[in-house]
């Protein structure tokens, strides 16, 4: 019953009518026999028949109709709703993550790098409409995963990223970028943007930042750069001990936010700093709100009318109750 509406429940105010209808038949219920009047009753003294004591079911076959009736004219019905949508207008993302060494920095725990991941994964889930790309970088760069409206393979590529010797440590911020860009000159999307994160200054590569910022903007693609890391004094790995663990001391977080503030200004986007765990997410989140896609959506209604079964119930109590008056009921007097 939790499911059924009701498309006309205005009619339930005549409910307010069968308390009346009681009442009435409460106070004329001697009169509804036929009578005889005698001079004595004492030779009629008998207690009444089961049939007798049977006879105001009569009545209450008739309330149950009337209920029933006001339920129906109501219409109870259960409605299935199905829904269509397609994105008009959709948007092309390609998030660029810094890998380097010093992405291993224990200011957001468990570490920056793992931080990163774990928020970029939660804005993935949140972007089901748009096409979603990962590159990576550190003094070079590479497409970790084109763009793709698939998910899971993107989801599985964060999930993946880890600091290997794959990529020369260091920090090539226009070499990040110009390759993100790479990877969305050509699209047809009605919005294209890059999300650039670096923890450090620009000290690898062969590309200039700026120049790779206007070589985005030519083609049309917004740039929101976040710098990573606290501010003051954070735990870097410092070097290798002997078992191949990470040996970590305390140095200065150095974040080239000039920089990164240019590349955004440039390419119409925004500049963000994450200090810690709750500042990334807040961050992502903040992207999240500010990049909107258009969808499209059809409702279709399916009724299921409720009602026939009540009506027929209720002309079968009628019935009944008519064939009970004419029968077993019936005055002779």
């Amino acid at each position: 019953m939790s499911n059924i509406t009701f498309a006309n429940p205005e009619f339930f105010w005549l409910f307010l009518v069968l308390p009346a209808l009681i009442a009435w038949y409460y106070f004329k219920r001697n009169d509804q026999s036929a009578t005889l009047k005698v001079s004595s009753v004492n030779g009629f003294k008998v207690k009444p028949s089961l049939l007798a004591r049977l006879k105001p079911i009569l009545f209450v076959f008739r309330i149950l109709a009337l209920a029933l009736i006001i339920i129906a004219l109501a219409r109870p019905q259960t409605t299935d709703v199905t829904n269509l949508s397609k994105t008009s207008r959709g948007i092309d993302i390609v998030m660029a993550m810094d890998v380097s060494g010093s992405m291993l920095a224990k200011d957001l725990k468990p570490n920056r790098m793992e931080a990163l991941k774990n928020v970029a994964s939660e804005f993935v889930t949140q972007r089901p409409s748009d096409r979603i790309g990962i590159v990576v970088y550190a003094s070079e760069g590479y497409t970790k995963t084109p763009v793709t409206s698939d998910k899971a393979v993107v989801l599985d590529a964060i999930k993946s990223i880890k600091y290997d010797n794959i990529l020369q440590d260091g920090t090539g911020i226009g070499v990040g970028l110009a390759t993100a860009v790479n990877r969305l000159k050509d699209s047809d999307a009605k919005s294209k943007v890059i999300i650039l994160l670096t923890d450090g200054v620009n000290n690898s590569g062969f590309i200039d930042p700026r120049m790779a910022a206007e070589i985005a903007k030519e083609f049309g693609i917004k740039v929101y750069t976040v710098g990573i890391g606290t501010n003051g004094m954070a735990e870097f790995p410092a070097a290798l001990a002997p078992n191949g663990q990470f040996i970590f001391k305390m140095m200065k977080v150095e974040i080239d936010e000039e920089l990164m503030k240019q590349i955004a200004k440039t390419t119409d986007g925004l500049y963000f700093r994450a200090t810690d765990n709750k500042s990334l997410q807040k961050i992502y989140a903040e992207i999240n709100k500010l990049e909107t896609s258009e969808i499209e959506e059809q409702r279709f209604y399916n009724y299921d009318e409720k009602f026939r079964s009540l009506v027929i119930l209720s002309l079968v109590l009628l019935c009944i109750e008519l064939l009970l008056r004419k029968t077993l009921y019936r005055s002779f007097i």
